[in-house]
């Protein structure tokens, strides 16, 4: 079928006709198929059909247990907390918040904090997932090709270990595409070093996408706008 596989994503193939792409992304037995037209999807489709023995489930409602929806959806949630009293099921609760990240980042941080004392449940986070079913992620169409990034770090965050924990959201145009939220596995031995650490981070991530979206068709404005704090780089 003449897709390339991604040098940036394993599991990414692209194909191209003309002008238009068409894309799929693989996990395991599941195949995402989409593209800049409706009719080359719908051929890719078809090809896949008459290759592989597959189900179509057509339009594109849940992946790796996440909602998709073209409308912002608000849910009502009258059930009440319920308390963990035992650490195994705390420690399940922590790794389902763990997948929740993917699309609730401004938990990121609360959520590496809790995984580190899977000894002590908390149930904080909890009532706050529960009382905001209706909070998800806004991907706004349009036309646009600029990437920005913002980064931060807290020095000797953790009064136990001493370690830095460093922070990051990348958006492109008006979407959050891409952020984390992780202690390093080393102590920073001075704030410069640790401004130097959070901006390695941030700039992999940066590389990395911008080869991602060179392979999709789409040219990145270079230079890329990265800010931390008060100050401001171009990569």
């Amino acid at each position: 079928m003449d897709f390339i596989q991604s040098h940036y994503d394993y599991s990414l193939f692209t194909k191209r006709i003309g002008a238009d792409l068409v894309v799929i992304l693989v996990y395991v037995d599941d195949l995402l198929v989409t593209g800049s037209k409706l009719l080359l999807i719908q051929q890719v489709r078809k090809d896949l059909q008459e290759k592989l023995k597959m189900k179509d489930l057509g339009e594109l409602k849940y992946f790796l247990v996440i909602e998709f929806s073209r409308y912002q959806k608000v849910k009502d949630n009258d059930s009440e907390d319920v308390q963990l009293e035992e650490n195994r099921n705390y420690q399940r609760l922590v790794g389902r918040l763990l997948y929740l990240t993917m699309t609730r980042p401004y938990i990121a941080f609360v959520v590496q904090v809790l995984s580190q004392y899977m000894h002590a449940p908390k149930r904080r986070v909890v009532r706050y997932i529960k009382s905001t079913p209706g909070l998800d992620l806004f991907m706004p169409t349009g036309s646009c090709n600029k990437l920005i990034a913002y980064c931060d770090s807290d020095w000797g965050a953790c009064v136990e270990s001493r370690r830095l924990v460093t922070g990051y959201v990348v958006k492109f145009g008006d979407a959050l595409i891409s952020w984390k939220s992780k202690k390093q596995g080393i102590v920073s031995r001075s704030s410069a070093e640790a401004e130097f650490r959070r901006m390695a981070t941030t700039v992999t991530e940066i590389v990395w996408l911008v080869g991602l979206f060179k392979e999709l068709g789409m040219d990145i404005a270079l230079p890329v706008t990265a800010r931390q704090q008060s100050k401001l780089l171009h990569i």
